[in-house]
């Protein structure tokens, strides 16, 4: 069973098969499209609530009105995310908040233990859905939900612009599935994140991330939606994680 631990912005997933290949769950980092504040991309907080059970099996994540429950599995672990819209205005359809799942390895090492066989800084071994599966995720581009792309191209300055745009362009090449992953250097173990409503994929951040944004939205004052999500994390290829996404996202 994977262990569970408390790291300063989240959980720290550690399989006990290979400790090395610990990965982070950070909760989380970014909102879209005028979820809890307005604006087209504002900042998340960065420092949950964090109870993780004494045996590691179980954690809950929680900012106001936003709280992750994690369980661990053998192949990674199960998410619940729940969120009430606390403000006074409604969240559109497109609202969205981004996790970051990733090895650490940033600036910020002090409070990570670095996991460089899940670097993938050459983009050659992270992997989002596209329209013919699976398809490298390269650069910092933005891949839309293909369902959503005309409502967001519609929020666009001058038609093609977005308050975040200058570090993540918009690429052509949608999303068709809530789902990213990585393979290891050594192409023996795979890692991923996956929910089943979303906005966008996105990665390769100074964390090596993968942001895979959740679709919260529409969502009134005072109303609480719930979204199903997914931590792979075991010896494999992406391929078999891809196979276990569609199994159990169907």
């Amino acid at each position: 069973m994977v262990k569970l631990s408390e790291w300063q912005r989240g959980v720290c997933f550690t399989p006990p098969s290979d400790e090395e290949m610990r990965m982070y769950l950070w909760f989380y980092e970014w909102h879209l499209f005028d979820a809890v504040d307005p604006g087209q991309h504002t900042p998340g907080p960065h420092e949950p609530n964090i109870e993780v059970s004494s045996d590691g099996s179980k954690a809950t994540l929680t900012h106001p009105g936003r709280v992750i429950d994690v369980t661990a599995r053998e192949d990674g672990a199960d998410l619940t995310f729940t969120v009430t819209n606390e403000s006074d205005r409604a969240w559109p359809d497109i609202a969205g908040l981004i996790p970051c799942f990733n090895p650490g390895g940033s600036s910020d090492t002090e409070i990570v233990q670095p996991n460089p066989r899940m670097f993938d800084d050459a983009h050659e071994r992270t992997w989002f859905v596209g329209a013919g599966g699976l398809e490298n995720l390269v650069r910092r581009d933005i891949h839309f939900n293909s369902d959503l792309r005309e409502t967001i191209d519609a929020e666009a300055n001058d038609g093609n612009e977005f308050a975040f745009t200058r570090k993540w362009p918009t690429s052509h090449h949608n999303a068709e599935a809530g789902l990213i992953l990585r393979e290891s250097t050594d192409l023996e173990w795979v890692a991923g994140i996956a929910w089943d409503r979303f906005v966008s994929a996105q990665g390769h951040n100074p964390w090596r991330c993968m942001h895979l944004a959740t679709k919260i939205g529409p969502l009134a004052p005072g109303e609480s939606t719930t979204l199903k999500g997914r931590i792979y994390l075991f010896g494999g290829t992406a391929a078999a994680a891809y196979r276990r996404f569609r199994e159990e996202f169907s």
